[in-house]
């Protein structure tokens, strides 16, 4: 479902609602160090696809783990990923929806759900509004539900992506170029992978 809000200068706010989707998951398009990352929500027949950076993917995923790790411990359950993983590609057709900018992550206690948001890029961090909160102002909103095993799963994908890149200069742990990379660390020395 999409929802367009209406925001104070007559542009539509676009808003994408994923209550447990069929497939919620982060993929590249591109070869190594050209890679571009998406976060994928799908349900039935709706797709939406929005761009983010590898720093974004790295620092959701290991957020996520954390904050299963004390809802765990809070409400003395164990939360584990029983699905199989999900190794298929991206879905196609990829059109970017948004360039996410900010991205708010937390636990909804009484739908026993994460939920993910991401925002679209705002010059100002005030236009964002608090997780879950209903307004028709701020940037475009993808917001996704999804069940704590499911969550796991994400994780496990994430982290996977992420780790599939270049591998890290063992001196400054900037990616390595297979041309090699101009190291800090090496005083500006071409390093070779």
């Amino acid at each position: 479902m999409v929802d367009r809000l209406e925001v104070q200068n007559n542009m539509a706010r676009i808003v994408h609602l994923f209550n447990n989707p069929d497939r919620f998951i982060v993929g590249t398009v591109g070869q190594p160090g050209e890679r571009v990352f998406y976060l994928q929500a799908k349900s039935g027949n709706r797709l939406v696809s929005v761009a983010l950076e590898k720093e974004q993917v790295n620092l959701l995923a290991d957020r996520m783990d954390e904050l299963l790790d004390q809802v765990a411990q809070v409400e003395g359950i164990e939360i584990v990923n029983l699905a199989p993983a999900d190794l298929e590609p991206l879905d196609s057709p990829i059109d970017e929806e948004m360039k996410i900018g900010t991205i708010a992550l937390g636990w909804n206690s009484l739908t026993s759900q994460v939920v993910i948001e991401t925002h679209a890029m705002t010059d100002f961090l005030e236009d964002v509004p608090e997780l879950e909160e209903e307004t028709d102002q701020g940037p475009d909103l993808l917001r996704v539900r999804i069940s704590g095993p499911y969550a796991r799963g994400f994780c496990t994908r994430a982290k996977a992506v992420v780790a599939a890149g270049r591998p890290n200069c063992p001196l400054c742990e900037n990616p390595l170029d297979p041309r090699g990379h101009i190291c800090p660390r090496a005083n500006g020395f071409r390093r070779r992978g």
